[in-house]
């Protein structure tokens, strides 16, 4: 079984492809692998753990991946206690991450709600984004809201709002990555496809639910018309990751050939326009972060 799903020599796929990710964890028969990775993110052990879940397939997203068009991830499932669980992969900073999570956490939670219905039928949402870039700004690996008072953290308004964040630039950096004894840290280490075949083969064997996982990328890619679509995609991963870089890099070289004020300021105002994280323009330019901020 080729469970490093090495389909290009030297190259493992990447499963945080959105259209490879909604393929492997998104679509019906999926349950098993998506329960597996739910109760780990969620910490469900025991009796707290997810039994069953059903899966709501997002069609739309589908039709968009097959005609080409910008698309969002968007897995949808209801728990068996009604609890909805929104999945989100976001590779790219567009900065608004914030916004974003909290609009489609919205859209999940009224969507079923009918005419004269009492509010108390509306149900709990969670909603988990895993993100390849530093959000929240100070955040870790693994960072979860609630709505809480502010002088009083263990005063909870209500449990309907609850928001994971999974951070792959935090999971890199983490010296100490803990497979045998953290789950969560399989499932990264698994999400991650610079991850070494060795380690791969070793969380795939100590976790059922990523061998499942590995098994249903095995047979998406079997497929010609999926593998175009996955490469696609892959491709304008990697155009925006290219377009970033290029302007941070044009930034930092400008900046020290001028070695001009108002030169750094105009740079500043360019990288910032095409959205480029204020640190690094702090990094390119010499500006401070606060001067940054004012442009």
């Amino acid at each position: 079984m080729n469970i490093v799903n090495n389909f290009e020599p030297g190259h493992r796929l990447n499963p945080l492809n959105d259209y490879l990710f909604y393929r492997v964890m998104g679509e019906k028969g999926d349950e098993f692998q998506l329960l597996g990775f739910l109760n780990t993110v969620l910490g469900r052990s025991g009796k707290e753990q997810i039994k069953s879940l059903e899966i709501m397939e997002n069609t739309e997203f589908v039709k968009d991946v097959a005609d080409g068009k910008s698309c969002v991830l968007d897995i949808l499932a209801v728990l068996h206690d009604g609890t909805k669980v929104n999945i989100e992969v976001q590779l790219g900073n567009q900065h608004n991450m914030d916004r974003r999570t909290l609009f489609y956490w919205s859209k999940v939670y009224i969507q079923d709600l009918k005419e004269g219905q009492d509010y108390l039928e509306l149900p709990k949402v969670i909603a988990v984004n895993i993100v390849d870039f530093n959000f929240p700004r100070g955040g870790g690996l693994h960072t979860c809201f609630h709505l809480r008072e502010d002088s009083d953290p263990s005063l909870v308004l209500t449990d309907a709002l609850e928001i994971h964040c999974i951070n792959m630039v935090q999971w890199r950096k983490l010296k100490k990555k803990d497979v045998h004894n953290n789950p969560l840290h399989r499932w990264l280490a698994w999400f991650d496809d610079k991850s070494p075949p060795k380690l791969i083969e070793e969380v795939g064997s100590m976790d059922p639910a990523i061998m499942a996982a590995n098994e249903k990328i095995n047979l998406v890619m079997q497929d010609d018309e999926a593998r175009r679509r996955y490469w696609r995609h892959q491709m304008a991963i990697m155009d925006e990751r290219g377009r970033v870089k290029y302007a941070r890099d044009e930034g930092l070289a400008q900046g020290i050939e001028q070695g001009e004020e108002k030169k750094a300021i105009e740079i500043a105002r360019n990288l910032k326009n095409i959205g480029v994280p204020v640190i690094q323009i702090a990094e390119a330019t010499g500006l401070s972060p606060e001067a940054i901020e004012k442009l």
